[in-house]
């Protein structure tokens, strides 16, 4: 029977356990308050515990704390040390972000630092505030933060998925996993939209629009319910490091766990569906597990193709599935459970009652030879294990009603990729233990009259282990056999006969057969799992040796030479890769000697787009000789593994298919930072052509300027000043002005676009009213709207703005501008504005041809035209400055279809908070001399 007693510590398990320890006593602790959504009390229960600290005595500072005008969450920072905020100037506006560079100065004991999925503002030194937190915590200085279920990534997409709302700020799950406490805040929905609807969680305005949307009764409940198990999930982490740390082996039944434990039996696959089955009634975590023991004769093709087999099914059952090695299979099992505090095991109901006499009697001595006094209390596994782990519920299913369908031979030569024994050798094996016993009977022939039969077992036994190191369990139990057989005959009285004078060596012929069944048994076993060991540390060997080449390749083509050698040693197939081109589509990659006939660009396409296998050895297409795998990268699939089946089986077991798909991760992750690579060089090309751009305008525009003054005034003079000129003079001194005109407002908005996009000049921002910048903008435009009515609604009762009034005359123009050049000769041009929320909404309608389908946001690009050959003048930079100037103001422009023909162009702008008006006072009314 297993011993139930604690193992030995792994020394080296030890010694990391304390080098850990030393690296987390010198970084800082981080606590975490998550909640389901924003109101449910996070910072407001993150302040009152630090305020209890600080009445402590503990140095805490306040370093960033998001009250959004709660009064209740104000009143709490009302003694406590706050930490500046860093002023950054960015687009005309100053935003206030946490000071890291203040914080690290100031350096207390515990620093707040709120809402942690935060993105930071440009220019600061990270680009997400949990950036900024583990710097702290590197220094050393505890954190405490808050953060909502739907800023996890891994949460992120079923977040969205059930609120319709994405949430582009996220924190990495290491991040949050690594926390030192989570504080659950949790609030019932009901009593969460009280909160809302009282103002508690938004302003007015924004509660009314989160009622509708975000804050519904049926999300707030999902959200609930993920927060609560993301929680428990990272107790449970907390509970098994406690256990690990402390070497407590009973299981503690804090959540429910199935292990289903798998023999290369006909039962293998109703184990595992069970299993399955229960752990899906219990919604609980399933392991599925089979035992690699010395114990164990090995296995047939028939039983290794069935214990396979279930570990596919488990595998795509999505199940945690492990191949365990030792000494044992009780104690195996029993040290996994341990490890992962499971609290159910599934076996199956064996096959009792089937072997014959003699394998028996040999099963019996092996056992009672490593485990003494089974051989007088033999139990089944189930008993073995539910002795020796009583905290476990041990679950022994019944038979199956129905008998597993056989699965069919594979062909040997596909395993391990090693080509099969031919029976020319596997007869040369026995032959072999045959020469071994005749070479220890003439050694002992020899010998004997010198030494005595008890000396000249050895001589046999000896000849039975070199059998079974060599050549394996069959011909060692020949060997035995044999040996036996010669040494009664050569050897005992009477010599030269089989029987036997004296009873007590019929003793001698049990023990010399059992000891050399039992070493013989053993010695292979040990050779099996020396070249398995071997074999897996090849198969590592040939993982790092690829991923040390992929780190070094710097364009596709090396990856894709270095995937063929390197998978073509490891399984001895030839492959071919599909990847994404330029275009985003997915293009063949392979080398060109490759001899791949049978590829199918259909199905490889099918792979990326589903991110799922296919081929030979899956459920789609089996009868396909590839098999398709897709290049899973951590953003996104990079492309498609083609890879020969050599008859179609090998790589359709489960540690195969692990294996390969290892080398498919390594594949997309290289084609992946190579993508990166470029995207980065391509950027910084960009941005350095947009300055090289950006200086050339800006330094033509102001040499163009002054020309461009001079050319129009001189015009206007001639045209006021020589009234007896020739009409067709005039004409030209007309259309000369115009021209001029026209050219100064393209440089201009060169310099305009320039001087935005290099952010050289603040916005001059200042309280404005809408009326009076509409009215601007019309009296500079008389001229261009000679020809079309403008019609423009009611302007008065709009609240003011604040914006830099020259721009946005200079955007109210330009769309005019735009109209008039397009629009019919004598169509209305529409103007309106509304307050649309805390937006301010502008709109110009015309009734001309419309934007072209498709080009709704590239009609915004520099030197972009509605129409590609025109003679409308123009080229194409009016749209571009009106986005650059709308953009520095916080706001968006669009343009969207009118009712009917023509197009709207709208911008929006931010309303704020306009400063208190006095009111008109009667003319009747005196005021004091102070107010005068």
């Amino acid at each position: 029977m297993a011993s139930t007693s604690p193992d030995r510590p792994d020394p080296d398990a030890l010694l990391e356990h304390l080098n850990a320890a030393d690296r987390n006593a010198a970084r800082g602790k981080l606590r975490v308050y998550f909640g389901a959504s924003a109101g449910v009390g996070k910072t407001y229960a993150m302040l009152q515990a630090a305020r209890a600290q600080h009445a402590e005595g503990r140095d805490v500072v306040a370093g960033i704390i998001e009250t959004h005008k709660r009064r209740e969450t104000e009143a709490l920072l009302v003694g406590l040390p706050v930490l500046p905020r860093k002023q950054i100037s960015y687009r005309g506006h100053t935003l206030e972000e946490f000071d890291l560079d203040a914080a690290l100065t100031r350096a207390p004991s515990l620093i707040l630092v709120d809402e942690m999925a935060h993105s930071n503002a440009p220019e600061s030194r990270h680009a997400k505030r949990w950036q900024d937190i583990e710097d702290l915590l590197a220094a050393g200085i505890d954190v405490w933060t808050s953060l909502n279920v739907q800023h996890l990534d891994s949460l992120n997409d079923a977040v969205s998925g059930i609120t319709g709302v994405r949430v582009w700020e996220t924190v990495p799950d290491t991040v949050f996993d690594a926390a030192n406490e989570i504080i659950l805040v949790d609030l019932s929905a009901d009593e969460l939209l009280r909160r809302l609807k009282e103002g508690k969680v938004y302003l007015p305005e924004q509660a009314r629009h989160a009622a509708g949307n975000f804050f519904r009764k049926g999300n707030l409940f999902a959200l609930r319910e993920l927060a609560l198990r993301r929680t428990a999930e990272h107790v449970d982490d907390d509970v098994l490091e406690y256990r690990q740390d402390r070497s407590i082996d009973a299981v503690w039944r804090t959540r429910e766990a199935v292990v289903a434990c798998l023999a290369g039996d006909a039962d293998a696959d109703y184990v595992v569906r069970n299993a399955h089955r229960l752990a899906q009634q219990l919604e609980c975590e399933l392991h599925v597990i089979t035992i690699e023991t010395l114990r164990v004769k090995p296995q047939g093709d028939a039983a290794h193709d069935r214990l396979q087999s279930a570990l596919a099914l488990a595998d795509s059952l999505g199940a945690r599935t492990e191949t365990l090695a030792g000494g044992d299979m009780v104690d195996a099992v029993v040290r996994y459970v341990r490890r992962h505090n499971v609290t159910k095991a599934v076996v199956g109901r064996g096959r009792a009652g089937r072997s014959p006499v003699l394998r028996w009697s040999l099963s019996a001595l092996l056992s009672a030879v490593l485990a003494p006094g089974w051989i007088w209390h033999r139990h089944s596994f189930a008993d073995q294990l539910a002795a020796a782990c009583p905290g476990m519920d041990v679950i022994r299913l019944g038979a199956p009603t129905v008998a597993a369908a056989p699965i069919p031979r594979r062909d040997p030569s596909t395993v391990n990729n090693t080509p099969a024994p031919k029976a020319g050798k596997s007869w040369a094996a026995y032959a072999w233990a045959l020469l071994y016993c005749a070479v220890a009977t003439g050694l002992s022939a020899l010998v004997f009259p010198i030494l005595h039969q008890t000396n000249i077992v050895m001589l046999f036994l000896l000849a039975v282990v070199v059998v079974a190191l060599r050549h394996g369990r069959g011909p060692a139990a020949l060997a035995a056999l044999i040996s036996v057989g010669l040494f009664d005959f050569f050897f005992v009285d009477p010599i030269a006969s089989f029987g036997v004078s004296d009873v007590q060596y019929l003793l001698t012929f049990v023990v010399l057969l059992g000891v050399g069944m039992v070493i013989g048994q053993l010695t292979a076993g040990l050779r099996m799992q020396a070249e398995r060991s071997v074999k897996r540390e090849a198969d590592a060997r040939g993982l790092y040796e690829f991923a040390r080449e992929l780190s070094s390749v710097l364009m596709p083509e090396q990856i894709v030479d270095s995937a063929a050698t390197f998978i073509h040693a490891a399984f001895g197939s030839r492959c071919a890769l599909y990847i994404l081109g330029p275009d985003d589509r997915l293009k063949l990659a392979s080398r060109e000697d490759n001899g791949m006939q049978a590829l199918e660009s259909a199905l490889a396409q099918w792979v990326y787009d589903h991110g799922q296998a296919a081929g030979a050895g899956t459920n789609t297409l089996s009868n396909s000789p590839l098999l398709y795998l897709p290049l899973k990268a951590p953003m996104r699939v990079r492309g498609v593994l083609a890879i020969e089946t050599p008859a179609g089986e090998s790589l359709a077991r489960p540690d195969a298919r692990r294996e390969l798909e290892a080398y498919a991760t390594l594949i997309a992750i290289a084609l992946e930072r190579l993508h990166y690579v470029e995207v980065a060089q391509q950027a910084l090309v960009n941005v350095e052509s947009e300055k090289l751009r950006n200086s050339v305008l800006a330094a033509v525009s102001h040499d163009l300027r002054t020309p461009l003054t001079g050319l129009i005034g001189t015009a206007e003079t001639l045209m006021r000043t020589a009234q007896d000129l020739p009409s067709n003079v005039q004409d030209d001194l007309a259309r000369m002005r115009d021209q001029a005109q026209r050219m100064h407002a393209l440089v201009v908005n060169l310099l305009d676009m320039a001087r935005l996009q290099s952010r050289e000049a603040p916005l001059r921002r200042e309280w404005q009213s809408m009326e009076e910048l509409v009215g601007a903008a019309l009296a500079v435009m008389r001229e261009a709207l000679l020809r079309h009515p403008v019609r423009i609604a009611s302007l008065s009762a709009l609240p003011l703005v604040e914006c830099d009034g020259v721009l946005i005359e200079r955007v109210l123009c330009n769309l005019l501008e735009n109209a008039a050049k397009y629009a019919p000769v004598g169509s209305a041009i529409h103007m309106d504005a509304q307050v649309d929320g805390e937006l301010m909404r502008v709109s110009v309608t015309d009734h001309g041809p419309g934007v072209p389908e498709g080009s709704e946001r590239r009609i915004f690009d520099k030197f972009t035209r509605g129409e590609r050959e025109s003679a409308t003048p123009g080229v194409g930079l009016g749209l571009a400055v009106c986005e650059a100037i709308i953009s520095a103001h916080q706001g968006r422009i669009w343009v969207e279809r009118a009712d009917g023909a023509g197009a709207r162009f709208v911008f929006t702008l931010p309303l704020g908070t306009p400063p208190a008006m006095l009111a008109e006072l009667p003319e009747d009314v005196e005021l004091p001399n102070e107010q005068a």
